[in-house]
């Protein structure tokens, strides 16, 4: 619909309202509280029936005035654990914990978008449900979600999800088909060797100094052990051992996590960063207990949905304003698991201001996402599921 545009502008002040008052109250996964009872109060309100899952979950659900297919869209709810120093006059009231990745700005958009499917809900040949999904930044709430069965009964079958980019310019909307998002492997390896007095280092097996072999030696996994042109990340974040400068501790550890584009590339990378780990630690002398942890898939976009998603953008914010995402990033969002269940597309819609500063990327204590961004947000969001619902009505 044409007017998905103009009536989100004028609904905007209300929505930014809310806006301000999710980031001003953040809460961390799995203790999203506060924020479920603002999302379920608004649906309230709206008339929309919803059910909680995944405790701080929730799933609403948007019938139209006759049958047909059904589209979901996934908003995330939690924050991080960041000290907020935005200087934002609705920064976070709560020590610590700060909306750094934008997930205040998503649920916001998906409520709005929710308004404007009401006002067409008798045109609708079919179902919207919108998923406010819990722990993002944790442990992986979507998991639990499709879990619980919010891709059931009546059975998703496409989903939609955006997310911030304060790179990209308020106004603008990028995405691509295919691999959109990487998967994640985090690691977690302990040493154990030898301990000694740093006068009489033959005597002991140095833990110290075959960590930094492996940590030096992994980043072959990417340099010499890949494709120059395929996405690889290994990253070591922690190392931890000994407390003296005179002593050879006898274990360290170090924590840090694999990123791929998933499917063969994730577990060649997994062997050899097993084989790297225990080849020098065997060689050095000492043990390594390795442990790789199963984590988000990797997003991966459905061609046609992803080309649904960008002709409904144009008709919102204009062609020149809707772009063809370049490589792939090797950030990650459990998003992926949603892709997993139902063709999908993980798209970026630009929140950047240069001119007032909002320019720092997620997870920067100075992150802010352009309020001016919501009501176009909300708008493609709702084009979007209008368009997805009438296509089949249309194919010959």
């Amino acid at each position: 619909m044409e007017a998905f545009k103009e009536t989100a502008l004028s609904l905007a002040p209300a929505w930014r309202e809310l806006f301000f008052t999710l980031h001003r109250c953040p809460e961390l996964g799995r203790k999203e509280h506060r924020t479920a009872k603002l999302i379920r109060e608004r649906l309230e309100a709206l008339g929309i029936p919803y059910t909680p899952l995944a405790d701080t979950g929730t799933m609403a659900v948007i019938h139209g005035g006759r049958p047909g297919r059904t589209i979901g869209f996934r908003a995330d709810i939690d924050a991080l654990p960041i000290e907020e120093d935005s200087g934002l006059p609705y920064a976070s009231q709560v020590p610590g914990v700060m909306h750094a990745c934008g997930h205040d700005f998503h649920t916001a958009a998906l409520l709005g978008a929710a308004e404007l499917l009401l006002g067409c809900r008798s045109e609708l040949p079919g179902t919207v449900k919108l998923f406010f999904q819990p722990d993002e930044e944790g442990d992986g709430g979507a998991a639990r979600m499709i879990a619980a069965g919010c891709m059931e009964a009546p059975r998703v079958d496409a989903m939609l999800c955006c997310h911030v980019e304060s790179g990209l310019p308020t106004g603008k909307l990028c995405t691509r088909s295919g691999p959109v998002c990487a998967a994640s492997n985090p690691f977690s390896v302990t040493l154990r060797g030898r301990g000694s007095h740093g006068a009489k280092p033959h005597l002991g097996a140095d833990v110290i100094v075959a960590g930094a072999q492996i940590v030096t030696a992994l980043q072959t996994i990417s340099s010499r052990r890949t494709s120059p042109t395929e996405p690889v990340v290994v990253t070591v974040g922690s190392f931890h051992s000994g407390e003296a400068g005179n002593v050879l501790p006898e274990e360290a550890r170090f924590t840090g996590i694999l990123r791929t584009m998933g499917g063969e590339a994730r577990e060649r990378v997994k062997a050899d960063f097993r084989a790297i780990v225990s080849g020098i630690a065997a060689g050095m002398g000492v043990e390594a207990d390795i442990e790789i942890f199963e984590s988000y898939p990797g997003c991966i976009n459905d061609p046609a949905v992803t080309a649904l998603l960008m002709a409904s953008a144009r008709k919102v914010l204009g062609a020149e304003n809707v772009e063809e995402q370049g490589a792939p990033a090797l950030g990650t969002d459990d998003f992926g698991y949603f892709c997993d269940a139902a063709p999908g597309c993980y798209y970026y819609i630009g929140v950047g201001n240069e001119a007032k500063g909002w320019t720092y990327p997620n997870h920067n204590p100075h992150f802010a996402a352009d309020p001016e961004a919501l009501p176009l947000a909300a708008a493609v969001e709702a084009q979007a599921a209008y368009d997805y619902l009438h296509q089949k009505e249309e194919t010959p």
